[in-house]
């Protein structure tokens, strides 16, 4: 099942995101998270941030599997994405850290390091609830344009246009990562219940691509149309009205 949730601008639609998330993590204080960065889950972080120090969720038994991260980079890295999650979330609620997981951008082993990471998964009983954002060449996590809808975590390179548009994440001086750790297609469409969060004009073309295109893989996003629960949460903007 898919569904599309169009609120009244990009701040209605991480409310109405956040607002998800919390009620899910009432009815299952023992579920098992992806999590996204970039800018898209920033105003919702925000809030569960808010909602944590208001009592109304608890983050203790939680256990998470981020998305992707930059290869190259530590997690004591500012651009990296364990600095970002630390930031954004990690240190401001009541998770241990140990029940929280990035890829290591560091491994000198990429492909033992992803196949681990794929048994964690499979461990913690694969993923209950992933939030997505959608990259404006169509990607999830990191996987631009061409990748296989039956691909696992693995190494992969970013592409310019994706490049481009983290550079603004990174100081001036700083040599932006070219390749990413990022969790596969089939890994992401296996999660029980996935809600994607897009707003802005510039999001506008891919999401029409994912939703009314056929699946395939020139259109990453599009392999969520072979998901089972599916939401999308869009602004004006990004749903073209």
């Amino acid at each position: 099942m898919l569904e599309v949730i169009v609120r009244p601008n990009a701040a209605a639609a991480a409310s109405y995101v956040h607002d998800l998330l919390v009620e899910h993590l009432v009815a299952h204080p023992r579920t098992v998270l992806g999590l996204p960065t970039g800018s898209s889950p920033l105003a919702v972080y925000a809030q569960l941030v808010e909602s944590f120090r208001q009592g109304r969720i608890i983050f203790a038994g939680v256990r998470s599997f981020n998305l992707d991260e930059y290869y190259g980079l530590g997690a004591d890295h500012p651009a990296s994405y364990a600095a970002y999650m630390a930031r954004a979330l990690f240190d401001q609620v009541d998770c241990p850290r140990d029940q929280h997981h990035i890829p290591d951008g560091l491994t000198a082993d990429p492909i033992a390091a992803s196949a681990a990471y794929e048994a964690a998964i499979a461990a913690a009983g694969g993923i209950d609830f992933m939030l997505l954002g959608l990259g404006r060449n169509a990607h999830i996590g990191f996987n631009e344009p061409g990748a296989p809808f039956d691909s696992r975590t693995r190494l992969v390179t970013l592409t310019p246009s994706t490049i481009a548009a983290n550079a603004p994440l990174f100081g001036p001086g700083q040599d932006i990562p070219a390749q990413a750790i990022s969790m596969g297609i089939a890994t992401i469409i296996a999660a029980r219940r996935i809600v994607v969060l897009a707003t802005g004009a510039a999001k506008a073309a891919a999401v029409r691509a994912v939703l009314n295109g056929p699946p395939i893989s020139d259109v990453p996003g599009s392999a969520l149309q072979l998901a089972g629960a599916v939401t999308f949460v869009l602004d004006p903007e990004a749903h073209g009205d």
